[in-house]
């Protein structure tokens, strides 16, 4: 926190004044000097006169937190706010040791507003309490501001908080709610945001078992996507609409969403979805076609000569088990499974049944092996985790090995 005197000093050395230079003929070198040390305080009128000299208002020399200087903390927490997953390492600490200084004498401005932001959405990151006030802070400066996108994004981050919990009713009902609130007040609704909360609201009515609104809704970010010919989200809908229809036994409409992401990977250059079709094919291969050499073979030929991704690795190693299973290798297959951790990112119903799943495959290794006691532990695993999921292939499957396991015991 700068200041009075330090405050002077940057703006001085900002516009590369000497302090002779901005002295004048009013002040002497020396005097200045000493007020930029703060071994000295100005007087009103040899403030106005500084102020005036640097281009600024008194008033902005005297607050306690300048704009100028927000906007330099700012720059510095967005670029490490962006730091690719992959590459986090301290960057949240970082963050909140930047902005902590400030947190409570933000009132008003983008500036304070986006700092309050991040601040709350990296306090909740780091299970650190308190981020709800600074969150309710941002979004009463935004709505003065009338920033509907940043006010939107708060609200889209309360409901995900919830997501992240697990308490998928609440979350898609403070979704439903807050995109209520900003339709009401009938202003313009940028396509971004627009597909964000389509985004998520088909998200979320997948993860509380509304499949029939959630392609409602999906259909329509994908129709309004290709209308106004903006690709924004695009991507996560397309490979929203591929995974339903895998799930869905809809082999042609899965083929065609991964046509659509491969466009989208050449018009973009982004390989992700690229990556995410490697994987859909594979899964497929595994769990519906039961085609496992040409699952293995599909895996050689292609992951072993891209890199991956770090987040990938685990349905890598979840698919080349299922695979060594499906062959009988039950050795290699539980070796494989073993590694499988679900990445702490994953919370939706789908991609953690997708990884449940495999505690059932481990148990039919085992059974297989004649290890009924390690059997019985895997599945039942597996069950307790499955059972409060929604409906889908992957809690069938789970509950009919347990039925197989049970039977034939």
């Amino acid at each position: 926190m700068y200041t009075l005197g330090e405050r002077i000093r940057t703006l001085r050395k900002q516009r590369k004044l000497t302090l002779e230079a901005l002295a004048g003929e009013q002040l002497t070198k020396g005097m200045l000097s000493l007020i930029e040390n703060n071994k000295a305080n100005p007087s009103m009128e040899s403030l106005s006169y500084i102020a005036e000299r640097l281009g600024v208002e008194a008033a902005e020399l005297m607050e306690e937190v300048s704009s100028g200087e927000l906007q330099e903390v700012l720059e510095k927490v967005e670029k490490l706010y962006h730091t690719e997953f992959d590459n986090l390492t301290d960057e949240h600490d970082q963050i909140i040791a930047l902005i902590e200084p400030y947190a409570d004498k933000l009132n008003q401005g983008y500036e304070a507003g986006r700092l309050l932001e991040i601040y709350s959405r990296t306090l909740h990151a780091e299970r650190k309490d308190g981020w709800q006030i600074y969150s309710d802070k941002a979004a009463q400066i935004f709505d003065q501001l009338n920033l509907i996108p940043r006010l939107a994004a708060i609200g889209m981050f309360r409901a995900m908080v919830k997501f992240t919990e697990h308490d998928y009713e609440s979350s898609l009902e403070i979704l439903l709610k807050e995109r209520k609130a900003i339709e009401a007040r009938n202003v313009f609704i940028d396509s971004l945001t627009r597909l964000d909360f389509d985004y998520l609201q088909a998200v979320l009515h997948f993860a509380v078992g509304n499949p029939d609104e959630a392609i409602r809704v999906m259909k329509r970010g994908i129709e309004f996507s290709k209308k106004e010919r903006v690709f924004y989200r695009i991507d996560h809908l397309y490979r929203m609409a591929s995974f339903n229809a895998m799930m869905m036994g809809d082999e042609e409409s899965r083929k065609y969403y991964n046509r659509k992401l491969e466009l989208y990977a050449d018009l973009s250059d982004d390989e992700e979805p690229r990556f995410f079709n490697k994987f859909s094919q594979v899964h497929f291969l595994t769990t519906y076609k039961k085609a496992y050499q040409e699952a293995l073979d599909y895996i050689h030929d292609f992951f072993n000569e891209h890199q991956l991704p770090s987040y990938f690795s685990p349905y890598v190693s979840l698919e080349v088990g299922k695979a060594h299973y499906g062959l009988g290798k039950y050795d290699e297959a539980l070796k494989h499974l073993e590694k499988v951790k679900i990445p702490d990112f994953l919370n939706h119903p789908f991609d953690l049944s997708l990884f449940y799943a495999k505690d059932a495959y481990a148990a039919l290794c085992h059974f297989a092996l004649g290890e009924k006691k390690k059997a019985i532990a895997s599945i039942e695993e597996a069950v307790t985790n499955i059972t409060p999921m929604p409906p889908s292939p992957y809690k069938d499957f789970i509950m009919e090995t347990l039925e197989s396991i049970q039977t034939t015991s």
